[in-house]
């Protein structure tokens, strides 16, 4: 049987806690909530307070990881600070998974790219996942979901240059992009190997611009809000939020696949499926 995905066209954050509890997958012991605390300057990414009633149901704690490239989100200091400005903190309890070094590395044995990654250390006091991801366009990725979140958003500072360069931190802007979309798959595979898949995905289609919540200067949403989407199969979420934005006759929709194409972004999904952490079958379930 394919993975079922729930879709609901509500966008409210009490729908975030009906889609789970739907899933019938309750979450267990230490659970880490992944989210994108949000560039310094961007308009798009999903504030704490649409988070509040998910993140208490669970019972979680907010992590995420610094970044690779400079802006509000680089370095332990100012990370800390961008929480603060965004609202995540005190509203929540936040770990910053790789405050403090050094990284724990996770060996991928089948990994077609890279046969290890990189990931905030902390992540070892976690015993399941609840990965909150804003679907919307990505500069590099063509897209972001639940994929781009358990890869390059578990991954450490390191790690993430890790695997935008395919294993090359230095020149790791330049590597070939295909691989780098590979990359991404392996290092998914590797989170959903170490929570022994005791992850949660929900997906929320809303702001859907082109751009990430990693840039200081987006693009404004070029189409309307989608949808709130769960499931436990993070290819099969993936998939089925590219599915809906391809079958939308809304303005905008074309600039928006525009993005993903160019960037080739549904291979990450296809790369991922091949390494068996998902299908790219599933049945889309509307409530």
């Amino acid at each position: 049987m394919p993975p079922k995905v729930y879709f609901s066209k509500a966008i409210t954050p009490n729908e975030l806690v009906r889609l789970y509890g739907m899933l019938g997958a309750k979450l267990s012991g230490r659970v880490a909530v992944k989210v994108h605390s949000g560039e310094v300057g961007n308009q798009n990414f999903l504030r704490p307070e649409f988070f509040r009633p998910i993140i208490e149901s669970v019972g979680g704690t907010v992590v995420e990881c610094n970044t690779a490239y400079e802006g509000g989100r680089d370095t332990t200091e100012k990370h800390i600070k961008t929480f603060k400005l965004h609202g995540w903190v005190p509203s929540f309890e936040v770990d910053l998974l790789d405050a403090e070094g050094p990284d724990l590395e996770l060996e991928i044995p089948n990994g077609r790219e890279i046969k290890k990654c990189f990931v905030g250390k902390d992540i070892v006091n976690y015993d399941s996942a609840l990965v909150l991801s804003h679907f919307k366009g990505h500069p590099m990725g063509g897209y972001g979901g639940a994929l781009k979140q358990l890869s390059i958003g578990f991954a450490s500072s390191y790690g993430k240059k890790y695997i935008h360069g395919v294993g090359d931190t230095v020149d790791y802007w330049n590597s070939d992009h295909d691989s780098f979309l590979r990359a991404m798959a392996d290092a998914a595979s590797a989170v959903v190997n170490f929570f022994d898949r005791r992850i949660v995905y929900i997906n929320v289609m809303k702001n859907l611009s082109v751009d990430c919540d990693c840039c200081a200067v987006a693009e404004d949403p070029c189409m309307p809000d989608i949808g709130v989407l769960a499931s436990t199969d993070p290819v099969a979420i993936d998939r089925a939020c590219l599915d809906l934005v391809y079958a939308s006759s809304e303005k905008g929709r074309d600039h928006l696949v525009k993005r993903i194409e160019t960037r080739n972004g549904t291979l990450t999904p296809v790369a991922a499926a091949s390494l068996g952490i998902g299908s790219l079958e599933y049945e889309l379930v509307e409530v």
